[in-house]
């Protein structure tokens, strides 16, 4: 088993791991908005919705996948009024691949945060 860290300072104070390799599977928790580098949060959950890919694919890569190994991914978004302005974004995403989806509205831990994206990925 492998742990992949994006250096998240929620990842320490929560215990968990940005992503888990095991066998031919990589887990990658949900990932929000924010630009890891900067720790900054756009408004626009677009904006934050190409975040969220950005580094999901950076921790695929670091842990020997790519994107086309998505598999399943699960998408929440905070209000329903939102999805209209990512549907574009997740199309560009995974329209090519088109894993296994489920979309949740549901609150998240922070108000900034309008969306979440988790996947998981698989090769062999």
């Amino acid at each position: 088993m492998k742990q992949i860290s994006t250096g998240s300072p929620f990842e320490k104070t929560m215990g968990y791991s940005r992503a888990i390799v095991k066998g031919g599977w990589c887990f990658v928790s949900g990932v929000t908005g924010y630009d890891y580098a900067t720790m900054k949060m756009p408004d626009d959950i677009a904006d934050q919705g190409r975040n969220c890919f950005a580094t999901i694919e950076a921790v695929l890569v670091e842990a020997g996948f790519e994107m086309a190994d998505i598999v399943r991914v699960q998408y929440t978004v905070t209000q329903s009024d939102l999805v209209e302005a990512l549907v574009p974004v997740l199309g560009d995403a995974l329209g090519k691949i088109r894993p296994a989806a489920t979309m949740v509205i549901a609150g998240l831990i922070r108000p900034e945060m309008k969306v979440e994206i988790e996947v998981t990925a698989f090769k062999g």
